[in-house]
């Protein structure tokens, strides 16, 4: 069974910055797609970030060029450097993780992410 455990949400201020991380466990097999997605009270789920086979990755519009997602592949770690949050980055934070390129099977519990004015 895959686990995903994340890392690193928190509170922080209008500007500042955070890094989350997403750890997979009990996999033989390679994790092709990674990702965030996130939640906003009253919003819809929406995909962050992605990160594929070939170190191909997508961003949400509201996100390029504040975002950053990486993966260490021999960790089966995926982590999302976010610069310059803003208060509508406010959310649950969830990793996601599949076999296939482009589509995810496995979700974590999600973390907290606050940004404050």
């Amino acid at each position: 069974q895959v686990q995903l455990v994340e890392s690193g949400g928190g509170l922080v201020q209008v500007g500042g910055s955070l890094r989350l991380s997403c750890a997979a466990s009990g996999t033989s097999f390679r994790l092709n797609s990674m990702g965030w997605y996130r939640q906003a009270p009253g919003k819809k789920r929406e995909l962050v970030a992605g990160i594929f086979s070939g170190a191909e990755t997508n961003y949400a519009d509201s996100v390029k060029g504040r975002f950053t997602i990486t993966r260490d592949n021999a960790k089966n770690t995926v982590y999302l450097q976010m610069n310059s949050l803003k208060p509508e980055d406010t959310a649950v934070y969830y990793c996601v993780a599949g076999s296939r390129d482009y589509g995810f099977d496995y979700w974590g519990q999600g973390t907290q992410v606050t940004v404050s004015t």
